[in-house]
């Protein structure tokens, strides 16, 4: 009678160990991360003078025209965003300037490994400084935040030409 209670012991110990298993291994697999195959097989199309036309230049007008004091004859006039979308609107050029940091990363794009990989680092972070604005749906955060798109835009301009 003993053997039998022990055999009972050690299964009903050996069950609660599996389940014990099962969930350990659920929880892992939920966990990793997925392994993307298209992030691999990434093939840059479009040329850095087509990211800048296409999306940098006018996420950046956004941005900059999005906030702004005018003042004349007819007294002064404040511009910034009001409605939800106004602000969203503004929030994606922010979000778009990020990602067109980004693109100029990618591949063939790296003009060179110092000057090229810091501009675009730069542009990403001070779009990133205009999506926090956006988000906190400051006026005056979004116009300062101009200023710093705007010295990135340029010290990369001073380093690689222009083009028309």
């Amino acid at each position: 009678m003993k053997i039998v209670h022990w055999l009972f012991v050690v299964s009903v110990a050996l069950f609660v160990c599996g389940i014990g298993f099962v969930i350990a291994g659920a929880r892992a697999a939920r966990q990793a991360p997925a392994v993307d195959t298209a992030a691999a097989s990434l093939v840059p199309v479009a040329s850095v003078k087509q990211i800048m036309k296409g999306i940098t230049g006018p996420a950046a007008n956004v941005v900059f025209n999005a906030v702004s004091t005018t003042v004349s004859v007819k007294g002064t006039e404040e511009k910034a965003p009001q409605t939800a979308e106004e602000w969203e609107a503004v929030g994606n050029s922010a979000a778009a300037l990020i990602e067109s940091g980004n693109l100029m990363l990618m591949g063939s794009r790296v003009v060179d490994k110092g000057d090229w990989v810091k501009q675009s680092r730069a542009l990403i972070e001070a779009g990133t400084v205009a999506l926090k604005a956006t988000q906190a749906k400051s006026a005056d955060q979004v116009l300062a935040s101009g200023e710093a798109i705007n010295m990135t835009c340029d010290g990369c301009h001073l380093k690689y030409q222009r083009g028309s």
